[in-house]
């Protein structure tokens, strides 16, 4: 037998070894172009379709999905997949959303709600943010330290590969921020294509091939839609709800507000999460083939069934390729778990430190703030990870966070009376609704069912009868979103102030100021004096129009032409979503 190390052979440490120096290597010349926070944390804004698309895949897909999906699949089958297909439906939405987050030219999601709602709210988006990352890198963790465990036949403890990881993923980050991400971004995508299918042919040649596993099986196990657990009622929820709270996932502004131009935010955003929809077959079968090799699996409790991933690694596949597994899951750890540190430093460090504690310092300063607050939110999700007791108990916590601030979201998009009483109203009924029910036993679905429309019908309504935002606000947060990218001359003749492309210079703009807030150094958009809303005219002309801006006046200004860009690749997008709903139809007939 091969000699063995911590469980693992030493030919399999040597190909997990062979990985960590190239991506640290990377990570080390990434450095180099880091010179300010711009750099840090949105890559100076300079990356292309590839790298775009390379970014949301690798930042979007995790270990601990993987673990989630292949776990509930071996016990319920196809409809497992739901676990992570709920936002197979909201995808073509990114298409239209993607150019929003670039328009606004903000460098994270705090900036957002800080300008269309005010201070207090931009700094309740910074605290839920934070916990929202350091809760999906504990998930991360706890994912991939019981698959690290398993494989290792319990010679290293979840505990163990945790700290681990996270040591590994840290030096990395703390390098080269968002650029050092993005970098290794191909690199990371293709461990993480090999690590959804590599389990496939031997775990379906052990099942003893396709004819065994449907006589194995019962026929419903090849279905979308479950008898218990992923109903049709939880699959409807799920989708609604995730498409309310996935426009607030905190790290999206840097994955759409990072590209050079708005298609390059569009295809990263849009495609990059379609190529994760294409990877999450590979989970769903390799589930349901492990089933049949491993029975007992589909009668464990949900916390033992999250091991059937790493047992099957360690059962079934030979000797250097558990070690190109172990590799691809570190892989995912490192894409995903140093793009929420980056951005939740990000969040920390312009949304609470720059804006209530230093006002004025440069930006060595703040990159050292940056790098340190990465450090805390780390922290934090590594004492997530040793408490939570299954990775499918966290995902339903991560999926509920964000709708409570997606509504505010979305009815500050398109409707220009929605303010800061009935974002903060809204906010606070959906979290005191979703808890409650949640503490008397309802299922996820029941509690969607219940916060969601109460909490927009909340946002409307107390909207409607409070006093409006500051009107030179709103005009310079609407004259943002009907200037396309590469028209900023535009908004400086309107005395709109902006930092994009060269965010070397982030320390000269500062924050509008409101009626009861002084001015405070940072980088977003500034009005001199009374500002002028400017008319989305030229975007119309040239077919750049966004439909979700002007969603109440479509009546006035839609035309195939006006939006073009929009449309055509709204409509190619739900192609492909038919695309995949059949292909997985036909899969489970093979």
């Amino acid at each position: 037998m091969d000699n063995v190390f911590l469980g693992i052979t030493l030919l399999d440490w040597t190909v997990i070894a062979g990985y960590i120096v190239l991506i640290t290597a990377i990570g080390w010349y990434s450095n180099k172009a880091v010179k300010s926070t711009g750099d840090y944390f949105m890559g100076g804004r300079r990356f292309g379709k590839l790298l775009m698309i390379a970014q949301a895949f690798g930042a979007g897909t995790r270990a601990d999905q993987a673990v989630a999906v292949i776990g509930a699949s071996s016990q319920i089958g196809l409809a497992g997949i739901w676990y992570q297909w709920l936002y197979l439906f909201s995808t073509p939405f990114y298409w239209l959303i993607s150019p929003i987050y670039r328009r606004l030219r903000y460098i994270t999601i705090g900036d957002f709600f800080e300008e269309r709602y005010g201070t207090s709210m931009g700094a309740a988006y910074a605290f839920v943010g934070l916990a929202w990352f350091a809760a999906n890198i504990g998930v991360v963790l706890k994912g991939t330290g019981v698959t690290i465990e398993a494989v290792s036949g319990g010679v290293i403890s979840t505990e163990m590969a945790v700290f681990g990881m996270v040591a590994f993923f840290v030096l990395y980050g703390l390098l080269g921020g968002l650029v050092a991400a993005a970098s290794t971004q191909l690199i990371q995508g293709f461990f993480i294509i090999l690590l959804s299918f590599l389990l496939i042919p031997f775990a379906l040649e052990q099942a003893g091939g396709m004819a065994a596993v449907h006589e194995a099986l019962p026929e419903d196990w090849f279905s979308l839609v479950a008898n218990e657990e992923v109903t049709l009622f939880f699959i409807v929820m799920a989708v609604l709800n995730g498409l309310v709270g996935v426009v607030v996932q905190p790290h999206h502004m840097s994955i759409n507000g990072s590209g050079k131009t708005e298609i390059s935010c569009r295809s990263g955003w849009t495609y990059g999460n379609f190529l994760k929809r294409f990877v999450t077959l590979g989970w769903v079968f390799s589930g349901i083939f492990i089933a049949v090799v491993f029975p007992s699996l589909m009668i464990a409790d949900v916390s033992q069934r999250e091991q059937a991933f790493g047992l099957a690694i360690l059962e079934l596949l030979p000797t250097g390729f558990i070690g190109l597994m172990i590799a691809a899951i570190v892989a995912a750890v490192v894409a995903a778990c140093n793009n929420f540190m980056v951005n939740g430093s990000a969040l920390f460090t312009r949304n609470f430190y720059q804006r209530f504690l230093n006002k004025g310092a440069d930006q060595d300063h703040y990159l050292t703030v940056a790098r340190v607050s990465s450090v805390a939110v780390v922290a934090a999700g590594v004492g997530i990870a040793l408490y939570i007791p299954s990775v499918v108990e966290g995902l339903f916590l991560i999926w509920k966070i964000m709708a409570f601030l997606g509504i505010a979201f979305w009815m500050g998009i398109f409707w220009k009376k929605a303010n800061r009483y009935g974002a903060w109203s809204s906010m606070i009924i959906t979290a005191i609704l979703a808890f409650t029910t949640d503490f008397y036993g309802w299922s996820f679905p029941e509690q969607v069912a219940l916060y969601l429309p109460i909490g927009f019908a909340t946002m409307i309504t107390v909207s409607y009868f409070t006093k409006p935002e500051d009107e030179d606000k709103l005009n310079v947060f609407y004259s943002l979103l009907n200037t396309p990218v590469g028209h900023e001359d535009r908004l400086k003749e309107a005395g709109i102030k902006v930092s994009d492309v060269d965010e070397s210079d982030l320390d000269d703009a500062t924050l509008i100021p409101d009626s009861d807030e002084s001015d405070v150094a940072d980088d977003i958009p500034k009005a001199k004096g009374k500002t002028k809303l400017l008319d989305n005219n030229m975007a119309l002309k040239n077919g750049e129009g966004l439909l979700l801006v002007d969603l109440l006046n479509l009546r006035k200004t839609f035309s195939f032409k006006n939006y073009e860009v929009d449309l055509k690749g709204f409509g190619i997008s739900w192609i492909i979503v038919m695309g995949y709903l059949l292909l997985a139809y036909l899969l489970s007939f093979v």
